[in-house]
């Protein structure tokens, strides 16, 4: 099974200024790219060859999972940016965040601050597990599956992702990428 990148539902140019073309070269282009063809090249010949993406996470270590956990952890960051910033209050995501977290904004604060906060590169997440809701954090390839959760939204606090935008200004970074999130995505990925 030859593993493909996510294929985007924009142009690259259309998250700026949030997101700029150049770091969209960059991050989607380049380094999403080099996981995907990383993961493929060392698969080739292994028990791994046929698996789904997502058994490979929770089945391999080493270079294997790192390169698969990225692979996957930039598909769902890539799939739920939005040019628009589509933010639903319905649905069953919206009722489990007020049953979690009180509000839709008190979710943004907690998660923003842990990926503010987070020591070096890494990713935050909005995860579920027997529809109940959590924040998630790990460094370097870290995902929810590892933890039998089901990732439902991304925060890619890797530098590569921000740093040709916003240099060593991370929390501004983080605020902004709310502003391009598509809750419908999101939402789907919670049903």
């Amino acid at each position: 099974m030859v593993h493909k990148m996510e294929t985007l539902g924009y142009s690259q140019d259309n998250l700026s200024p949030i997101m700029s073309k150049l770091t969209m070269d960059f991050h989607y282009g380049k380094h999403y790219n080099a996981y995907v063809t990383n993961l493929n090249k060392l698969i080739e010949g292994t028990e791994f060859a046929d698996m789904p993406l997502n058994e490979i996470i929770v089945k391999s270590e080493g270079g294997i999972f790192n390169n698969a956990a990225q692979a996957s952890n930039h598909g769902l960051f890539f799939t739920q940016l939005t040019p628009q910033g589509l933010q639903t209050k319905e649905g069953k995501l919206y009722e489990a965040i007020i049953s979690t977290f009180g509000s839709f904004d008190e979710l943004r604060i907690q998660m923003s601050k842990v990926a503010k906060t987070l020591f070096g590169s890494g990713w935050v997440w909005l995860a579920s597990k027997d529809g109940k809701l959590e924040i998630k954090s790990g460094s370097n390839a870290y995902t929810p599956l590892v933890d039998g959760m089901k990732p439902l939204m991304a925060i890619d606090v890797w530098e590569h992702a921000y740093y040709l935008d916003y240099q060593n200004r991370r929390p501004d970074y983080v605020d902004a990428i709310w502003d391009i999130l598509d809750w419908k995505v999101i939402s789907k990925r919670f049903e």
